[in-house]
């Protein structure tokens, strides 16, 4: 792999979201997520994550230290045994498993941090997000809290959302005794006609440096899994989802130049004054007001 990171980071995601519902709420009968005060959009950063966890799955293919430690149906421990023989721990009970690494402990104090170097080594998500690797019963046998040098925030819309509800029919009846009442069976989906959302993240070289080693390498797979992290996972639910620009702050130096909201305050997305509603990404115009930046922040604009 490539060195390790040696600049701070601060970077904005602008994704929109035509006829579909970008992330459902469990608690309020999947509906797209409002701020209920403002009637703004909300998507959360475990779903953003998620996307790209799933892009990084399916361009690597469990490649050798890019795997996916967050799966579906994939149990965490299955992943944590790996770590656990990687130090000579062979056992498969869970219960033997424990004590074997209680008494290895004890002959090898540095065996909890050789388990969290396998793990970000062989784990991008580990590496990138970082991860709470305690799966055992008690904590007994873990592989250690590791905080991740990237952070994303809940991306929020632009303007308040319209979150409508349609009903839909189909002619598939789910068992016989319906059959023979009716030829069709109503259903009903929630969408947003259109919403423009901004999501903020953070990138510490720090971290980077002293936990993970989250590499220069990981770095330019995470700006492409970004940019391209709903062209793989399109469904007739979500509707058209697209990221339609990544705006990244490069500081000159590990801990930065200045405060990371001085970066996003120039960054100003504003509807343009002759469209009422919008219904596309050109209803918007994008401006980064340069003269807010320090000039030893580079400002690198992805589409």
């Amino acid at each position: 792999m490539s060195a390790v990171i040696k600049n701070r980071y601060e970077f904005v995601i602008l994704f929109d979201v035509e006829n579909g519902n970008p992330n459902g709420d469990p608690d309020a009968g999947n509906m797209p997520r409002i701020d209920p005060e403002s009637g703004l959009g909300l998507v959360t950063d475990v779903c953003l994550k998620r996307k790209i966890r799933n892009y990084v799955e399916t361009v690597k293919e469990n490649e050798k230290g890019y795997k996916i430690y967050i799966r579906e149906d994939v149990p965490l421990n299955r992943s944590d045994r790996e770590a656990c023989q990687e130090v000579g721990i062979t056992e498969t009970d869970d219960k033997k498993q424990t004590e074997a690494l209680k008494k290895l402990k004890k002959s090898d104090p540095d065996v909890d941090i050789k388990l969290r170097d396998y793990m970000c080594r062989e784990f991008f998500d580990i590496r990138t997000f970082g991860a709470v690797m305690t799966t055992f019963v008690k904590a007994s046998l873990n592989c250690g809290q590791v905080r991740g040098p990237v952070q994303i925030g809940f991306a929020r819309s632009i303007d308040p959302i319209i979150s409508q509800e349609v009903t839909i029919t189909r002619v598939a009846i789910t068992t016989e005794k319906d059959a023979e009442n009716k030829n069709t069976e109503m259903g009903r989906k929630n969408i947003v006609p259109y919403g423009l959302y901004r999501a903020e993240g953070y990138i510490s070289a720090n971290l980077a440096r002293k936990v993970t080693g989250f590499s220069e390498e990981d770095l330019e797979l995470l700006w492409e899994a970004i940019l391209n992290m709903f062209e793989h996972d399109h469904s007739a639910a979500r509707g058209k989802m697209a990221v339609r620009e990544l705006i990244v702050f490069k500081h000159s130096k590990e801990l930065g130049d200045c405060p990371a909201y001085k970066l996003f305050d120039a960054v100003e997305i504003k509807k343009n004054e002759e469209v009422k509603y919008p219904r596309r990404y050109q209803d918007y115009s994008v401006v980064i007001h340069e003269n807010q930046i320090p000039e030893s922040v580079k400002v690198r604009r992805m589409v």
